[in-house]
């Protein structure tokens, strides 16, 4: 009979705990220590610029290095949908879904327009 780490439910097992630990133990304690802290404290304003280079980093691997299907499509489409994205968050009063919306439907629409004609 051979171990657990034999069976085809393991790796499913190990990725949802690891998945947990990863992410809700940070939540919970972000939950516990964020009643203490003040939205103005240097702490926060560290953590917000932290998660906005990680977010602006995603964005720019995304753009000039993209994998998959991404790949496919060429720079200056990647960039227009980005700007595209970008105007549309900033006439929609900085509504984050309405940008990243925008930006999809741009890259799509042209990446499926260059397929058609090409």
């Amino acid at each position: 009979m051979g171990s657990v780490a034999d069976t085809w439910w393991w790796p499913f097992v190990m990725i949802l705990v690891a998945g947990w630990l990863a992410t809700d133990i940070w939540r919970w304690i972000g939950v516990f220590a964020g009643g203490k802290l003040r939205e103005d404290s240097e702490i926060l304003i560290w953590v917000r610029c932290v998660a906005t280079a990680l977010v602006a980093g995603l964005i720019s691997k995304l753009i000039l290095f993209p994998q998959g299907i991404l790949a496919e499509t060429p720079l200056w489409l990647r960039l227009a949908a980005t700007g595209f994205g970008f105007g549309a968050f900033f006439l929609s009063r900085q509504r984050v879904i309405v940008g990243v919306l925008a930006a999809e439907v741009f890259l799509i629409g042209g990446w499926l327009l260059l397929d058609k004609v090409g």
